[in-house]
């Protein structure tokens, strides 16, 4: 019998109609106290501390000898409990310390002092403002206090290249919030508005410096996507960790790229979100591109256990209310009554609360303006507009902030009363702010010292105007005013500023000229 021919069998694969980004955000914040969390040794996280050597910050609990015993570090429970608060978590009456059982070379002791099933900080929710106005809820899952790890140097310290790797045990016991998010965020923008408003808040507040270079704060994404197909189906991608980012815009990019790429590694390998699926991985920062590290282990991959070196904290209800009274107003909330009282836009907020001594300084300057006369609204429009488009641009200019360039809250809030009751103009106000980063002299007479009360006798007004009217450079400009296009009077105005010396008033000599160009009139 002849051979049948035969028929080829084809399974068409789905195409995706649509992707949609599922994030979660794990946040591992070095909170700004003195010792370490279980050791009397000094904290690199601490504000002003030194880089020491490597192995030089280091003692038998550090190092987990036989016989060193933790003790437990009481300013790291109540910075956490700040930031707990500022969150909006429950905290906990009692908490408990565990063992996650994992080696690392830099973890010397072979397992971390952890919190796992009783975490200091529970659920919370927070509201993330995004830059078009709008707000994006973010449920906060849990905040534990663990201690850090230390790190491997690839260098040598001063950059020498070497083909090893270094274990530095300084770091290792500094206290550590982990922040954990429920995966709320759809997009990478909203990922980095709440990464800011999170790092402005802990700055804010003392709980960190919050110096990303330093490892201060650490942001771990937790990426999937959710596939919508052709046939009707949906999937889930496996979850993606990406480790240890440290920058604003590598958070970005690194969601940026899975979002690209986990849909066309489902195309390839048809793997999906479930359990012992997660994986964890790098970021490379020249190349822009997540590597493959490790299969991430689950939670009983750690070996939970209660520590038994340390007893479970209580806490007491009275002490978290005092910690709550003198919470300060956060970042975002001020940032958003700026907005409402002072008509400021949100990029111009955002920038006043960027820095808690800068934000504290325009509040302190919008209260002397006030001491002059100007209302609170008027008050802090007039300081901010000061602190921001001249102090900002002075601070940088010299590497400081606003707050340290040597002029006074005080005398900000007397310059921008000044400018505003019409006694010195906008180029006299910025003059008059800089010359009082070099003194403590009274804003008034250093105004009038260095030729900045604005002139506004009508005498000396009109003859001015009088002259650049008459001024046969000026014969089209007069003319193009005449026919109605005002936007020539801003050369005009130019033109008696100049006489002036700058010391006219713009806003007096802008309705005298046009008033006499009108009218005809002209001595």
């Amino acid at each position: 019998m002849p051979e049948e021919t035969p028929i080829p069998y084809t399974h068409r694969m789905p195409t995706i109609v649509s992707t949609s980004l599922i994030v979660g955000l794990e946040i591992h914040v070095e909170l700004a106290t003195r010792t370490r969390m279980f050791s009397r040794v000094a904290s690199m996280a601490h504000p002003g501390a030194p880089e020491p050597e490597p192995n030089t910050l280091i003692d038998p609990v550090v190092l987990g000898l036989p016989g060193a015993l933790p003790v437990l570090n009481r300013d790291a429970i109540e910075l956490s409990i700040r930031m707990g608060l500022a969150l909006g978590c429950e905290i906990a009456t009692e908490s408990r310390w565990d063992r996650k059982s994992y080696f690392y070379p830099d973890l010397p002791k072979g397992y971390q002092i952890s919190q796992y099933d009783q975490p200091l900080c529970g659920e919370g929710h927070v509201d993330v403002q995004m830059p078009d106005g709008s707000t994006h809820p973010i449920r906060i899952i849990r905040a534990h206090l663990e201690e850090d790890a230390g790190k491997l140097l690839h260098e040598l310290p001063g950059g020498t290249s070497i083909d090893f790797s270094i274990v530095d045990l300084n770091r290792a016991g500094t206290p550590l919030l982990e922040i954990v998010t429920a995966p709320d965020f759809t997009s990478a923008d909203q990922v980095e508005a709440f990464s800011r408003m999170l790092r402005n808040t802990a700055r804010f507040l003392g709980v960190t410096e919050g110096v990303m270079q330093k490892g201060h704060m650490r942001f771990e994404p937790n990426i999937n996507c959710e596939l919508t197909l052709d046939d009707g189906r949906t999937v889930k991608t496996p979850v993606v960790e990406i480790k240890n980012l440290n920058s604003f815009r590598a958070v970005r990019d690194a969601i940026e790229y899975e979002l690209r790429e986990q849909p066309k590694r489902w195309l390839d390998d048809g793997l999906e979100m479930g359990a012992g699926m997660k994986s964890t991985r790098g970021w490379n920062d020249q190349r822009a591109v997540t590597f493959l590290q490790r299969e991430k282990e689950d939670a009983h991959d750690y070996r939970y256990f209660p520590d038994p070196d340390l007893l479970p904290v209580t806490i007491d209800p009275e002490w978290v209310s005092e910690i709550r009274r003198d919470l300060p107003e956060v970042p975002h909330l001020r940032a958003s009554r700026y907005e409402s009282t002072f008509g400021l836009g949100p990029r111009e907020a955002e920038a006043l609360v960027d820095e808690r001594e800068v934000c504290l300084f325009f509040e302190a300057a919008t209260r002397a303006a006030e001491t002059h006369g100007l209302a609170h609204d008027v008050a802090g429009k007039a300081a901010a507009n000061l602190v921001l488009q001249v102090g900002l641009r002075l601070a940088n200019e010299r590497e400081v902030l606003v707050s340290d360039l040597g002029i006074t809250a005080d005398q900000v809030g007397a310059i921008a009363a000044l400018r505003l009751n019409d006694e010195i103009g906008s180029s006299g106000a910025d003059t008059l702010f800089e010359a009082l980063c070099e003194s403590d002299e009274d804003p008034a007479a250093a105004a009038d010292r260095l030729g900045l009360r604005q002139v506004t006798d009508t005498g000396a007004l009109g003859a001015w105007c009088d002259a650049v009217i008459a001024d046969p450079a000026n014969e089209k400009t007069v003319a193009d005013v005449k026919m109605g296009k005002m936007a020539a009077v801003g050369r005009l105005i130019g033109g008696v500023m100049q006489l002036s010396g700058g010391q006219a008033d713009a806003k007096a000599v802008r309705q005298m000229l046009l008033e006499k160009l009108k009218s005809g009139s002209c001595s």
